[in-house]
């Protein structure tokens, strides 16, 4: 190709982990700047939206999307992205699934300002003033982006080429997003059209523990700060919720390989409907059959009520893409709900 390929890398809602990932490539990072123009990039140097508004439809090569659609700013975002680039990448579980900051679906905004606004003990507010959309300061008109009824994942507002799993994608993963988009600058070859740089097979089948499963009941769910769990052995095996029997392998297993269970940042296969649900009714099936003769039904699911939260485990990274994406609740809605 003889003229040097673009890249736009924009940030939405997310806790910045994804362009810290890319910053901490080294000398990648330095390998992509070699054969590509970064020309917006507003977290790693000083771009304003009228600079990715400047170019036309399509005239961005690659462009890579990273956090979740929360405000009518990201929508704006996304869709502006989307427009102008031939292939567009959800770069972390939040753009590719909804990520952490979709479990605020369990929730209405307004009941979520409140919290932040009036209701911590910490908060001091006795004049209750909240974000809005347009403040004037004397003749000065501010605005401020308004939030979405619900968290989106990329995918759910635009269509998405390419999704890079992980929260953030590690290491390997940024290197192999960065060279698929050297290669495209040396040859135009891209990966098919709804990749995902992931495994299609499930954590546990490269998981490290895979030959000490053996399927024993849960007579207990423990939580890992209250155990020291034993390193070699199925976390499963040990009373412990993991993640890996309904999550997309390739992240190396690094999480288990310093004693930690998966919890999904991967996201899931592409055989499965709904990763959260999957799982709960996999560990259900472990847990709830553990009772002894005569006790009542109800009581058989007592592993299972001890986990404190069960969307906050088994939809950790997925409830805006779930099934069922949140909270269902017919009060009516304020501004911006």
């Amino acid at each position: 190709m003889s003229e040097r390929t673009t890249v736009a890398i924009n940030w939405a809602g997310a806790c910045g982990g994804c362009d810290v990932a890319l910053l901490d490539s080294e000398h990648k990072i330095l390998d992509l700047a070699a054969v590509a123009d970064i020309v917006y990039w507003p977290v790693a140097m000083d771009f304003k939206r009228d600079r990715l508004e400047s170019f036309g439809s399509g005239e961005i090569d690659i462009g890579v999307f990273n956090g979740v659609v929360r405000t009518s700013e990201h929508m704006a975002d996304a869709q502006l992205l989307r427009d102008r680039c031939k292939v567009l990448l959800a770069f972390g579980s939040c753009a590719a699934f909804g990520g952490i900051p979709g479990l605020a679906n369990l929730h209405r905004n307004d009941d979520l300002l409140d919290t932040v606004y009036r209701d911590t003990p910490s908060t001091d507010n006795p004049e209750d003033i909240r974000p809005r959309a347009v403040t004037w300061v004397g003749d000065n008109r501010l605005e401020l982006p308004v939030l979405e009824q619900r968290v989106h994942a990329l995918q759910q507002v635009v269509d998405v080429d390419v999704i890079v799993p992980g929260c953030p994608p590690p290491p390997a993963k940024v290197a192999e997003v960065l060279d698929t988009i050297i290669q495209y600058a040396a040859t135009g070859a891209l990966p098919p059209h709804g990749t995902v740089l992931a495994s299609d097979n499930a954590l546990c089948d490269e998981c490290p523990r895979i030959g000490t499963r053996h399927g024993n009941r849960m007579t207990t769910v423990h939580r890992t700060h209250s155990m020291a769990p034993d390193p070699t052995t199925c976390f499963h095996e040990q009373g412990i919720v993991c993640m890996g029997i309904a999550t997309r392998g390739g992240c190396g297993a690094s999480c288990i390989d310093v004693n930690m269970p998966c919890r999904g940042c991967f996201g899931p296969t592409a055989e499965m409907l709904d990763p959260g649900a999957e799982a709960l009714s996999a560990v259900g099936s472990i847990a709830a059959l553990q009772y002894e003769d005569g006790e009542p039904a109800a009581q058989r699911l007592r592993p299972i009520r001890s986990i404190p939260d069960l969307v906050g485990m088994f939809f950790r990274f997925t409830l805006p893409t779930a099934t069922i994406p949140g909270t269902v609740d017919d009060r009516p809605r304020g501004d911006g709900e």
